[in-house]
């Protein structure tokens, strides 16, 4: 079904490109007539002050779902708001129907505080499995796609991670040891080493398109929402990339991963980062 859909011939610029416009008008009506003009009473903490969702957050889902699931009839969304409303959505992963992954601003506090640093995320999958990804940042005019097994492409031209230089100080953008077990918190620390330079992340979809171009060496993150790493997780594979969990087996969108995990541009670097990882547990 989802291989009909990404290689089949529906419409005549095709399904992938159907729904990069659907991705693009989305922001167009609902997320950037709102950037830099949110009201107060359009800002909402959901767990806490790091927490945040927006009237854009919302309707950008909502019309994101609508053009979606009319795009491949008999698909299902998991939201972030949706599943934030109700957590039995998160289910669908796991089940029959394919699955539109959304994170409708990813990067919502850099969103409300007026910065570029955010983007629109959306992954298609089935059982499991990512098999396309769209990740947009509207006010950078960047649009990053990835077919599995077809690579990967920012602004239509393909991307590749590379490599880093051989003994290169690796850059890494990580989680903040402040918001993770303690467990989690000793494994991130091990990065704090004179060989990788590693720093508190951003958009996980924005420093998941950086390791895929090759501008940051690799991501650690201790979270495992499919929202924030579906679309990231296969942009950096279709560019050559690897990711593993800390116990080495491959992230899970559905959940249960050993955390904290590691994307990074070649198998070299993620075997360096889940190493420093393993040192700080």
């Amino acid at each position: 079904m989802i291989d009909d859909f990404l290689y089949g011939t529906a419409g005549h610029t095709g399904p992938p490109a159907e729904v990069e416009a659907a991705v693009r008008a989305a922001a167009a009506a609902e997320i950037m007539p709102r950037h830099r003009k949110l009201a107060a009473h359009e800002i909402i903490e959901k767990s806490g002050p790091h927490d945040l969702v927006t009237a854009a957050d919302r309707l950008a889902e909502e019309h994101l779902t609508a053009a979606l699931t009319k795009l491949l009839p008999g698909s299902v969304v998991v939201g972030e708001e949706s599943v934030h409303a109700d957590p039995a959505v998160y289910e669908a992963l796991d089940g029959d129907a394919p699955v539109w992954i959304v994170d409708p601003v990813d990067g919502t506090r850099q969103f409300v505080r007026g910065e570029a640093g955010f983007c629109t995320l959306v992954a298609l999958a089935l059982h499991g499995e990512v098999h396309a990804s769209w990740t947009y940042a509207p006010v950078r005019g960047e649009m990053a796609i990835a077919v599995r097994g077809r690579g990967a492409t920012l602004n239509g031209a393909p991307i590749r991670s590379g490599a880093p230089a051989p003994g290169a100080v690796l850059k890494v953008a990580m989680s903040h040891p402040d918001y993770t077990t303690e467990a989690q918190k000793r494994a991130l620390l091990g990065l704090r080493t004179e060989s990788i330079a590693a720093r508190p992340c951003g958009s996980a979809g924005l420093e998941y398109l950086a390791v895929a171009r090759g501008s940051l060496d690799a991501v650690a993150f201790n979270w495992e929402y499919a929202w924030d790493h579906a679309a990231g997780l296969l942009l950096v594979t279709e560019a050559g990339g690897a990711q593993s969990t800390l116990s080495g087996a491959p992230f899970r969108i559905a959940g249960g991963n050993d955390l904290p995990f590691t994307a990074a541009r070649d198998e070299a670097t993620a075997q360096r980062v889940l190493a420093a990882l393993r040192t700080g547990g």
